[in-house]
């Protein structure tokens, strides 16, 4: 995505007296995938691009057709309109990668190349070296929160014990990523996602999550921030993520297994009622009180949705989460964030203020009187 937009491949295009922005033409694309080597031919190119379809990364600029056609009909990456459907899975992997960058470009990482049992790991830490690290970098607020993230990211088959026989502890255990996020890799690797044999000579292919007892009831919302992506955020989510209690021999006795995000509805609709414009809020006597509300991020995120804009708007809140206790409603409208007015921004900006501010988020939002 992010090299068709430097090949301004990815821009706004008119169709019928109407701009359709951040969009790319499908036949355009198939000849770019063959041209740069990603597709030997349209047949595969066509296949590649409908595995994004189906998993909600590309769609449709009008929603007309659920296929990739091979044809001037025009397409766009649904983080590029703010409707591609974060699930947890999705962004607990998208955290682990995060930390994974930030860990590999410091001076003195504590990934190191490590042996145990004879035996010679790459990109390994000890627990409590990473719970130290976690707790330094402000990822985390103390020990406890570390420890749950560190399991959330085994259990989704991003770190993992050097032999595979426990669980993350605040210990002097030795773990090491499994994914290799830095390796490169090529589209056509999704072709090959579901095979026993793709994966064991590629173990650390992004393109697929691993996880250990998945948990299809949570629906938490979670949101985590790719490192040097254009920042196009629909979910802010930071909340505790549960981790699994039991026999730690268990619970590893079967391998990781293949599974895909679940599917989320992408155009959630407005909770308001009706539009309301800032001048509507703004004017004297307007039945609208304004809340100051001081949020502290806990390991994955703050807990709220944002949508619309000028104004925006709380979409959804997550009862247990961060926001919810600071006393955060849907249909709240949000009036600054930290300090900066955005009643005049759009949704994705004031999603990218938020995730590259600091932990505790203080907010102004205004609420209609009852």
């Amino acid at each position: 995505r992010l090299r068709l937009h430097d090949g301004k491949l990815i821009k706004d295009r008119r169709y019928h007296l109407r701009t359709y922005p951040n969009c790319f033409v499908a036949k355009e694309l198939t000849d770019w995938l063959i041209d740069h080597k990603e597709a030997p031919d349209r047949e595969t190119g066509i296949r590649l691009m409908q595995k994004l379809m189906d998993h909600y990364i590309i769609h449709h600029v009008c929603d007309e057709h659920s296929d990739y056609k091979d044809a001037k009909l025009l397409y766009r990456f649904r983080k590029d309109d703010g409707t591609f459907p974060l699930s947890k899975d999705v962004k607990v992997f998208m955290r682990g990668q995060s930390l994974y960058e930030k860990l590999v470009s410091v001076e003195e990482s504590i990934l190191k190349v490590r042996e145990e049992n004879s035996v010679k790991y790459q990109r390994t830490f000890l627990g409590s070296e990473m719970i130290d690290w976690l707790i330094q970098e402000g990822e985390v607020e103390n020990r406890q929160e570390a420890v749950e993230l560190g399991r959330a990211l085994l259990e989704h088959g991003i770190i993992q014990h050097v032999s595979n026989r426990h669980h993350f502890f605040d210990s002097d255990i030795l773990y090491h990523f499994w994914i290799n996020f830095r390796r490169r890799r090529r589209l056509t690797e999704l072709l090959n996602e579901n095979s026993s044999r793709a994966l064991s000579e590629s173990p650390d292919s992004p393109f697929c999550l691993r996880k250990l007892n998945p948990d299809p009831g949570n629906t938490s919302f979670l949101s985590v921030q790719t490192n040097k992506e254009i920042k196009v955020v629909s979910a802010v989510r930071r909340s505790s993520i549960t981790s699994l209690s039991g026999n730690s021999n268990a619970y590893f006795s079967a391998p990781p297994t293949l599974v895909f995000p679940p599917v989320a509805e992408c155009n959630p609709k407005s909770v308001l009622k009706r539009p309301v414009t800032n001048e509507e809020l703004l004017s004297p006597g307007a039945p609208y009180v304004k809340k100051t509300l001081t949020i502290v991020g806990d390991a994955v995120g703050w807990g709220f949705v944002v949508r619309g804009g000028r104004p925006c708007h709380i979409q959804a809140v997550d009862p247990g989460g961060p926001a919810a206790a600071a006393g955060m409603k849907v249909c709240q409208f949000v009036f600054s964030v930290n300090g900066v007015y955005v009643l005049h921004l759009d949704y994705q900006t004031i999603s990218s203020l938020i995730m590259t501010g600091p932990r505790t988020l203080v907010m102004e939002v205004m609420e209609a009187i009852e």
